[in-house]
């Protein structure tokens, strides 16, 4: 019957469209249910239709729109196929990165929203740094002295005497995610061991498979990975360097305790390897405080790295590498390799933010409201998604890790969860070999906060249907 009246709403919105310009804006989905008589499902499942015809175009957050061009004969790629070769890593775009069909809710994405992030800062930030010497300069490889200051600066809390790394240990990087890539090209390479936590960053899964290393997993859970795994792994493996997530790890969002850390590093030290230590969410505190290690290391045997992207503005790709010794030298060569240096302007603007006298304040308020949609989403879980078990409340980040039933298939769960106009992320994009079991991310930073519990019914009423 859902199928009947898709096909009858496509036929309408066909003859629609044929007379409408290109350009001109669809009726909303909740127009459409009103004069079809049909379920919000039904009225989505219809959009997706015509999409896949080339009819209609969807933008995020805007509405659906009348194609420019129409369909028209698919283009030949198969030459392609021979030229390319084989493929290697993954081919698609992750599911945190999908864009988002109007009216659909969003627990997918892996950034903020924007009344999360210091917009007033950002902006007068970006107009200071257009009329500074920055806009018309090239930048210093390294990145520019004072934002390299500012990261060291934030590595010495709490750091005992001599521990925390120079201004100069600093490298600035076009993101987190660049930062990675170099990491790893420079310190493991090509064909070589890579221990990782199992879960893990998706993002680091990616970059490593790029670079071509080969991933070692190591099982994390509530407390981190045991010491004792982690060295065993080492010895096994004769790897040289540990990727892991310490301070609300993505997507568990679990922080070590202070025992494991010193463990792991006693480990990292004694078979003389580095700890790649990724800090991406040091300022997404909500119920306790970030402890990076780096400041715990004289010897050069953490690899930092800390962007600005989630906290500032995804536009301002900021972040920092930092590494000591010959492992600095090697990152630095790579990162003059990829991309030259990082535009001075982006790196003003970065720093003008976080020094402003109001950016403490930002970090407040933002810990608040982060605290206020976790609850929000962690109780509209429990009350109409009682199947899905939030194993682990974070004290920071942006996400709850859920586990579903056993034997749930959870890609035809996404499917069937973003037919009823919610989006979820598949847990399967954050293991790097087989899942342990069958998970879901759900990002509670996204927009519109009051539609948690609408979410949470619709993604029970998805497992229902699957289980």
């Amino acid at each position: 019957m859902a199928d009947d009246s898709a096909a009858r709403i496509v036929a309408a919105l066909r003859l629609w469209v044929a007379d409408a310009p290109a350009g001109t804006r669809l009726p909303s989905s909740r127009a459409l249910v009103a004069e079809h008589g049909a379920s919000p499902v039904t009225v989505q499942r219809a959009i997706r239709q015509l999409v896949g015809l080339g009819l209609v175009e969807t933008r995020p957050g805007v509405g659906t729109f009348v194609s420019a061009s129409g369909p028209s004969r698919p283009a030949d790629y198969g030459w392609q196929t021979s030229a390319l070769g084989p493929r290697t890593g993954r081919a698609a775009l992750s599911s945190t990165q999908r864009a988002s069909l109007p009216d659909a809710i969003g627990l997918h994405s892996g950034y903020p929203a924007r009344e999360l992030l210091p917009e007033r800062l950002v902006r007068a930030a970006l107009s200071r740094a257009a009329r500074a010497e920055t806009a018309l300069t090239r930048s210093p490889v390294a990145g520019l002295p004072e934002l390299q200051a500012w990261f060291a600066a934030q590595t010495a809390v709490g750091a005992p005497p001599g521990g925390a790394p120079a201004p100069r240990d600093v490298l600035v990087a076009a993101g987190s995610q660049s930062g990675l890539s170099s990491v790893f090209r420079a310190l493991v390479g090509p064909g070589r061991p890579l221990l990782v936590e199992s879960p893990t960053y998706w993002g680091a899964i990616l970059a490593a498979e790029q670079v071509g290393v080969t991933l070692v997993p190591v099982p994390s859970g509530a407390h981190g990975p045991d010491p004792d795994e982690v060295d065993r792994a080492f010895a096994l493996t004769g790897a040289r360097a540990f990727y892991a997530q310490p301070t609300f790890a993505n997507p568990a969002g679990t922080q070590w305790p202070a025992g494991t850390a010193r463990a792991v590093l006693d480990v990292v030290r004694a078979r003389g390897a580095f700890l790649v230590e990724d800090d991406w969410a040091h300022d997404l505190a909500i119920d306790a405080e970030p402890r990076p290690l780096v400041g715990q290391d004289a010897d050069g045997h953490v690899v930092y790295l800390r962007s600005l992207t989630k906290s500032v503005s995804p536009a301002l790709r900021v972040a920092a590498v930092v590494a000591r010794g010959p492992a600095r030298e090697r990152v630095l060569a790579d990162r003059a390799a990829e991309t030259m240096y990082v535009s001075g302007v982006l790196q003003a603007a970065a720093l003008d933010v976080v020094t402003q006298p109001g950016w403490a304040g930002h970090l407040r308020a933002m810990r608040r409201q982060l605290r206020d949609r976790r609850d929000l989403l962690v109780a509209s879980v429990r009350e109409h998604a009682p199947q899905l078990h939030v194993e682990h409340v974070p004290a920071g980040g942006l996400n709850l890790w859920a586990r579903l039933p056993d034997g749930t298939d959870v890609e035809q769960l996404v499917r069937e969860g973003e037919a009823r106009g919610v989006l979820v992320a598949p847990g399967t994009e954050w293991f790097p070999a087989e899942p342990s079991g069958p998970y879901v991310r759900l990002n509670f930073a996204g927009e519109d906060p009051s539609r948690f519990p609408e979410a949470a019914a619709l993604l029970g009423a998805a497992l229902k249907a699957v289980v």
